[in-house]
């Protein structure tokens, strides 16, 4: 049986593609198969709805189409494994708990101390997408819209996005979840721009701001 959301060709597309990326990092195979069963298993957890593996194969896949965009693509991947590894609407801790996840498994293979701080770094800068971030820092950028992309989807996708989105939050009542949603969408409109490099922001700006007009709108 399939360990998260998802089918078993995922999870095994999913799977070939941690080992290919931590291989390099540690020869302790019982290691990287346990952290993915680890990863696996809080993704594929029974309130999961949207913040599952195929949100993660989804950022992979788009950092993976950056090319040469990219200035440390392993960091960055890694980065994109762990960041919602720890994930509870209860909670305003859920980035730190996940950096600090990734940062005990990356303590136990050969990643240098400066790049598993960037993974550290990447993860916690997640916590809140409409704060200014460092222009220079193309990777942090890549990897934030990347995490982003599904606003920009296609209206009947970006729906279902945000009826998973509620499933997670299905034990806040109705009206304490619309308000609290309207605040989410009311600042993410706010900013002078939801993505931070030309590539996304020429294919899903637009796309992006109609779907969170239209959702606030629905919300009422």
């Amino acid at each position: 049986m399939s360990l998260f959301n998802g089918s078993i060709s995922l999870n095994t597309t999913l799977a070939t593609r941690w080992q290919r990326l931590t291989t390099p990092l540690t020869a302790d195979v019982a290691l990287r198969e346990t952290m993915f069963r680890q990863l696996s298993e809080a993704y594929g957890s029974s309130d999961r709805h949207y913040h599952t593996l195929t949100h993660i194969r989804s950022m992979l896949d788009a950092l993976e189409r950056s090319g040469l965009a990219l200035q440390d693509p392993l960091v960055v991947q890694l980065a994109a494994w762990f960041h919602d590894a720890v994930y509870s609407y209860l909670r305003d801790d859920n980035e730190v708990r996940s950096a600090l996840l990734a940062k005990e498994f990356l303590s136990k293979t050969t990643l240098s101390a400066e790049r598993c701080s960037r993974v550290v770094f990447l993860i916690e800068r997640t916590k809140d997408h409409t704060q200014p971030q460092p222009a220079g820092d193309k990777d942090l950028l890549w990897f934030l819209d990347a995490d982003l992309q599904i606003l920009g989807a296609p209206e009947a996708d970006y729906w279902q996005y945000a009826r998973q989105v509620r499933q997670e939050y299905r034990l806040v009542p109705e009206f304490m979840y619309r308000r609290g949603r309207r605040k989410v969408l009311e600042k993410l409109l706010g900013v002078p721009q939801l993505y931070q490099t030309e590539d996304f922001r020429s294919r899903l700006e637009a796309a992006a701001r109609r779907n969170l007009r239209a959702e606030l709108q629905d919300l009422g």
